[in-house]
């Protein structure tokens, strides 16, 4: 059969097809499998980068992935951030807060002097009260008048326990008044607590906290002493009352085995008639008392109170400080924390 110039290749077989003019058949080179290979990897041309018109070749890195903080470094860093901000706080209470408080105390303590019945800072004192103490049925009774620190006037009568049907009378005069020492010792400690306020100067910058707690350890021991003269009498022995001064102030003067005693405790001024007594050889003694309300000693007890609760409330906050005692104003690296 003719072949047609048409004749379609696709149709024809393949051996036929490779077998025809044209067909040009390429040989593969085989590779030996332990053959070594010599053809180098292909070189990685560095990233070049144009800028402003000249070519840097620069080379990419991976950056290393940061390692996290242990837990040791992060609560170090948390012990030094809150060292700091202490020390910030510190400083500022030194410089403002303290003054301040001093201040603010040294007003209350001025307002109790004012209270005092003696002059004391810009109090005239001298002032005269009446009172009138007294134990039914008329067992002691006690009018008197209390004049600064001291009873300027008394008549006094009790009945003594030998016989009870007889009264004792005795009186005080203003010639020889009956000295109240409690009132005195009291306005001298307030005195001094004062005087420990004013020895700092308002431009003074304290430095560490043992320097203000040396200031408010002197104030709060003067306001104890002052509270205390007041609240808790000294104790004499019977003897010692007999023979005390203030008994030669007693118009007329009472035989040997009595004693008057005069004094402060709390808001009270109270007054105690003592008997000696001889029971078969063994010698005691018997007492009765009568007390009456002072309205200035409840005044002074109370601003007392407060100036301490003031001075206690500065000492604990400036204790929280003391720990860190290398911090000094100016300092910002706290040497007390050691890591």
């Amino acid at each position: 059969m003719p072949q047609s110039p048409t004749t379609n290749w696709s149709f024809q077989p393949l051996h036929r097809q490779r077998s025809g003019s044209g067909y040009h058949q390429h040989v593969l080179n085989t590779v030996p499998e332990t053959a070594i290979l010599t053809t180098p990897p292909p070189i990685r041309k560095p990233l070049t980068i144009q800028i402003a018109g000249v070519a840097e070749n620069k080379r990419r890195y991976i950056p290393a992935r940061k390692k996290p903080k242990s837990a040791m470094k992060m609560l170090v860093d948390t012990e030094r951030e809150e060292a700091l901000n202490l020390q910030i706080e510190f400083e500022w209470v030194l410089r403002q807060e303290v003054h301040a408080i001093l201040k603010q105390l040294r007003t209350i303590l001025v307002e109790c002097a004012h209270r005092f019945p003696v002059p004391l800072y810009e109090n005239e004192g001298k002032k005269t009260e009446k009172f009138i103490l007294t134990v039914s049925p008329d067992q002691l009774k006690a009018v008197l008048t209390l004049t600064g620190d001291a009873i300027t006037q008394a008549d006094i009568s009790f009945k003594l326990c030998k016989a009870p049907s007889q009264t004792q009378r005795t009186s005080i005069t203003q010639d020889s008044p009956w000295k109240l020492q409690q009132v005195q010792d009291a306005a001298n400690h307030l005195q001094t607590a004062i005087n420990h306020i004013d020895d700092v100067d308002d431009s003074y910058h304290f430095k560490t906290s043992d320097e203000v707690l040396h200031v408010i350890g002197n104030i709060l021991d003067a306001l104890q002493r002052g509270r205390n003269s007041l609240l808790v009498p000294k104790k004499k022995p019977i003897d010692e009352l007999i023979k005390g001064r203030n008994m030669k102030s007693l118009v007329p003067n009472l035989p040997e085995d009595l004693a008057v005693s005069f004094y402060l405790q709390s808001h009270k001024l109270i007054i105690a008639v003592y008997q000696l007594l001889n029971n078969q050889g063994t010698m005691r003694f018997d007492s009765r008392q009568a007390e009456a309300s002072v309205q200035w000693l409840n005044d002074v007890l109370l601003l007392l109170m407060n100036g301490q609760k003031l001075c206690q409330q500065l000492k604990d906050k400036i204790s929280v400080f003391s720990v860190y005692k290398d911090f000094t104003v100016g300092s910002r690296s706290p040497s007390a924390l050691s890591y």
